[in-house]
């Protein structure tokens, strides 16, 4: 009988034993200030995939100045240099307030459009200790229309010009070549032209990057309009380009049938089409700044 009572004893001991086991482990790795977790670095090159986001943030302290800038159609020929007479541009600040927290603000020549985000990234991939398999970010944008109302005689509030953006961005690196990103949207308009008109737009974007050499990468971007009134006036925004690093820089180039350079234009407002020659040659360039102070030695 005490055999019996004794071997009870140690199966009910076992569960207290591996939860102590496991507490051990969990202040192991506390302990060791989760050296032995390491976050994945370069998921994406640029904080901007093509037209829309990617899920890179600038590093805490760094301050950076992009200019991107879109050229004419392609297919207006030889009379307007096939574009290159024609140009919409963006000039826009992005600053690191940690690493996990980016703020920004821009300029548009197209409609006269100011924009302002900021993008959270609440998790990241890493390795190692308590291993996280993808980067989850989160996008939110308000955009202003800085143009002149054509019938000032009416009565329009401010906020009649102002789109927001909200956008769930998941990317995984899946090997030292090769990143992809799914990005749920939503737009939200308080003005739209027509009461047939969607003010919300809803949307799902897709990337990818595949590096070719060191300093070399094919990117893709591809917006999918849902199915309403705007997916049946519009089309889906897609655009190709290369990345290529330039001294610490990306230097970005890219063809896509979208003019405008945020998602107020390029998901609820692209009427271009690829196979009519409708596309727009354009780069981003951007020079970063590192304000953070420097401990010493």
């Amino acid at each position: 009988m005490k055999y019996i009572l004794y071997i009870l004893l140690v199966i009910n001991t076992l569960p207290i034993m591996a939860q102590e086991n496991e507490l051990d482990k969990i202040l192991a790795e506390g302990d060791s200030g989760g050296k032995n977790k390491e976050y994945i670095e370069a998921i994406f090159k640029g904080t901007r995939l093509i037209n829309g986001q990617s899920a890179k943030l600038t590093h805490r302290g760094v301050l950076q100045f992009m200019i991107s800038h879109r050229f004419g159609r392609l297919n207006t020929g030889i009379s307007e240099f096939f574009g290159l007479d024609d140009a919409t541009i963006r000039l826009g600040l992005d600053y690191g307030i940690s690493d996990v927290l980016q703020i920004g603000i821009g300029r548009n020549s197209l409609e006269k459009t100011y924009d302002a985000y900021f993008k959270w990234a609440f998790l990241r991939q890493s390795k190692g200790s308590r291993a996280m398999p993808f980067t989850a970010v989160l996008f939110s944008s308000m955009a202003i229309n800085g143009l002149t109302f054509s019938q000032p005689e009416l009565e329009n509030n401010f906020k009649s010009r102002i789109t927001y953006t909200y956008q769930l961005i998941l990317a995984r690196k899946f090997s030292e070549r090769f990143s992809l990103q799914v990005s749920p949207t939503l737009l939200h308009r308080n003005l739209v032209a027509t009461r047939q008109d969607q003010h919300n737009v809803g949307a799902l974007g897709f990337g990818g990057r595949y590096k070719l050499t060191n300093r070399l990468a094919l990117v893709g971007e591809y917006f999918y309009v849902l199915p309403g009134k705007t997916a049946d006036d519009f089309r889906n925004s897609f655009s190709l380009g290369f990345d290529i690093e330039t001294g610490g820089h990306v230097f970005q180039l890219h063809l896509t049938n979208s003019q405008g350079m945020i998602e107020k234009f390029i998901i609820p407002q692209t009427t271009d089409n690829w196979g009519s020659g409708d596309i727009y040659f354009g780069f981003n360039i951007s020079r970063v700044f590192d304000l953070k102070k420097r401990k010493s030695p």
